[in-house]
């Protein structure tokens, strides 16, 4: 599982020209699963997003959670993750999960992170043509891989 986490002032999703999910302060998340992707590691991949501290304190130290600064998350579905670029002109994307097991982990993912938040996660639309639009906070951008947090 990787995900791509932004720090915004604002985010959303539009579908068809029209605003689908908007959140404020907060993440937006880009998510993508592998092929072996389960829902022990969406548990893992949730409490980790959750409990990071990489929102700016008075001081501007990186030390205040999602639950510090009462932030939203915006979750996006996004199979491009797993991308493999290093052959030809066309990217493979061989190691992504089908889409039929990705979905019901996707949505797995966003409900424990709304369980762990304790407040609505919004979601783009799994498999849409979206418009996601950000106002990025910093910037601050972390890759987080499963590969690389929790090596089997």
């Amino acid at each position: 599982m990787k995900v791509v986490l932004q720090t915004v002032d604002n985010a959303s999703v539009l579908i068809n020209k029209e605003t689908f999910s908007k959140i404020n302060k907060g993440y937006l998340l880009l998510v993508g699963f592998c092929i072996d992707d389960d829902e022990k590691i969406c548990d893992l991949m949730a409490d980790k997003i959750i409990k990071l501290r990489v929102f700016p304190d008075d001081n501007g130290q990186t030390n205040l959670s999602i639950f510090d600064v009462d932030g939203d998350i915006l979750s996006v579905s996004q199979f491009t993750l797993y991308a493999d670029t290093s052959k030809g002109r066309r990217p493979s994307f061989v190691n992504a999960m089908h889409p039929m097991v990705a979905k019901p982990l996707y949505e797995y993912f966003n409900k424990q992170l709304t369980k762990l938040l304790n407040k609505t996660v919004y979601e783009g639309v799994f498999g849409a043509d979206m418009e996601v639009l950000s106002n990025n906070k910093g910037p601050f951008t972390l890759v987080l891989d499963s590969k690389q947090l929790w090596p089997k």
